[in-house]
């Protein structure tokens, strides 16, 4: 059985054989569903467009932002009945019946005697619209990508077939790279290990541990595959950058340089697999994928690595250019194309089950390349952040819209304060600039199966948001940051659980 050499980008070679490739199926052979796919293109859509997928997205996506849209327009009509009779008992019956939940009572009690704390209801609103949404997401599986779902399966057993064992990716904090798995690249959510930081910028040691058990896993229960199968871990980065406003819209964690970007992502990456080589001896158990994002038109650029696992910043393939050039071909001629251009994207030849795995993710692109043609007419109105909250710590596995959230992974404030204070800067412009106040979601996703876990979560809430106060304590103490404490068994289907709020000690129990 064939072996390779796994090289870095510096060209030092690695300690140990690589793991054999296994044979992999073409796009073609997958057991995966491509509903939609083989249509003609009178609609003037792509051929490999999933119509019926895109029907489905658009509608998730228009009611859960419709929740968050519908938050300013009501609490403009509660402002003006503050004064009126009867005020308490109508502001309620109102939003119970726009925003499906109550205002907090004790607020609405005090407006006859002090202004109405618009700041608090604004946070308390989009806490509860939060709520509600996660309560969804776990309840009916919108977005159809749990664990146990026909697609997940299929997924997995794709990706398995392409030489890997796990899926995991980095995408920026920012939260228009927020739908870059279920929308962008049309993963099940549940096929793929997900943790964004600003720029991109994973921690290594972090992923180094993830790393170790997984592949613990994998001796100990043969999950997600056996030791002995022939497939590696794939990291992925997803960089990110603007074709319509290169230079004031791209991360803005690396100054809107998409080549900084993109290098620093190759950077991370190239660090995470010496850190196995020099700490396992086993780099060869690891490949690496570096993807870039037009935040505009959701297109995405892919540096094709070559057989030895080298990626050049200056190579890629673009799948805009692509849906232009086979647009008018028919879905399997198309599908050839999309394989053929993949294998000569690579300086030297590709592996064949990368290969596979990278015409898998062009082809889904170009769904939502026409997702965002039919519905922002090619490219996005909100260029920039248009966020509605913050998310910090752990978790948010429910989160898989575009500008919906800004994401702050953290264990601690300390460690994750670059994350948090880029979001603050956003949220600034976003919220207190037109003096409302910015909310952030605390969350810790915790095992039910370890004991003590559940109380550990909950004190993690409490360590960050009491950091949180102290580090932003203008903002809190002019009521422009309010917190919201959640956590989640991750074993369970369950929705996440409140256990707390920021807004006043009493609203744990109402929350």
């Amino acid at each position: 059985m064939a072996y390779r050499r796994n090289l870095a980008n510096s060209a030092e070679g690695v300690k140990g054989p690589t793991a054999p490739r296994k044979r992999y199926l073409s796009i073609q052979e997958s057991e995966v569903s491509f509903d939609g796919f083989l249509r003609d293109n009178s609609s003037g859509q792509h051929p490999l467009t999933d119509e019926k997928a895109n029907k489905h997205l658009q509608a998730y996506e228009s009611q859960v932002k419709g929740r968050f849209e519908r938050i300013v327009p009501l609490l403009m009509k509660i402002s003006s009945l503050q004064h009126e009779e009867d005020f308490v008992s109508r502001a309620q019956k109102l939003t119970a019946s726009e925003l499906g939940f109550e205002l907090p009572t004790h607020v609405l009690e005090k407006a006859w005697v002090s202004p109405l704390n618009m700041r608090a209801l604004f946070a308390w609103c989009v806490f509860q619209t939060h709520q509600e949404t996660s309560n969804s997401f776990f309840n009916s599986d919108p977005l159809h990508g749990a664990e146990k779902s026909n697609e997940a399966k299929a997924f997995q057993s794709f990706l398995n077939d392409c030489g890997f064992h796990l899926l995991d990716i980095t995408p920026c904090s920012d939260g228009r790279l927020a739908h870059s798995v279920a929308y962008v690249l049309r993963i099940p959510f549940s096929a793929v290990r997900r943790r964004s930081h600003a720029g991109a910028l994973f921690d290594i040691e972090q992923t180094v541990n993830r790393w170790v058990k997984t592949e613990h896993q994998r001796y100990r229960e043969n999950l997600p595959t056996p030791a002995t199968a022939p497939t590696r871990y794939l990291k992925v980065v997803t960089y990110h950058f603007s074709s319509l406003d290169p230079l004031h819209q791209g991360c803005a964690a690396h100054g809107s340089n998409d080549s900084v970007a993109a290098a620093e992502g190759l950077n991370r990456l190239l660090g995470f697999r010496k850190a196995i080589e020099n700490s396992f001896c086993c780099g060869a158990s690891v490949d690496l994928l570096l993807i870039g994002l037009d935040t505009d038109t959701d297109a995405i650029r892919v540096h094709v690595p070559s057989f030895d696992t080298t990626i050049d910043l200056d190579n890629w393939i673009c799948t805009s250019e692509i849906y232009r050039e086979t647009q008018s071909m028919s879905a399997d001629l198309a599908l050839d194309e999309i394989t053929r251009r993949v294998q000569e994207s690579a300086k030297t030849r590709p592996d064949e089950g990368m290969v596979a795995f990278i015409a898998r993710l062009i082809a889904n692109n170009i769904s939502q390349i026409d997702y965002v043609r039919q519905n922002h007419g090619g490219h996005y109105p909100d260029a920039g952040h248009a966020e509605k909250f913050i998310g910090v710590g752990i978790g948010f596995k429910e989160v898989h819209l575009r500008n919906l959230t800004y994401f702050s992974h953290l264990d601690t404030v300390e460690e994750g304060s670059p994350d948090l204070d880029v979001g603050i800067k956003i949220f600034k412009g976003l919220n207190v600039s037109r003096d409302l106040p910015i909310p952030v979601v605390i969350r810790f996703d915790y095992s039910g199966t370890v004991p003590g876990a559940r109380d550990r979560a909950m004190a993690d809430c409490r360590r960050v948001d009491e950091a949180i106060s102290a580090r932003y304590r203008d903002l809190v103490d002019e009521g422009l940051l309010h917190t919201f404490l959640t956590i989640r068994d991750r074993d369970e289907k369950s929705p996440a659980e409140p256990v707390g709020s920021s807004l006043d000690p009493s609203l744990k129990e109402a929350h």
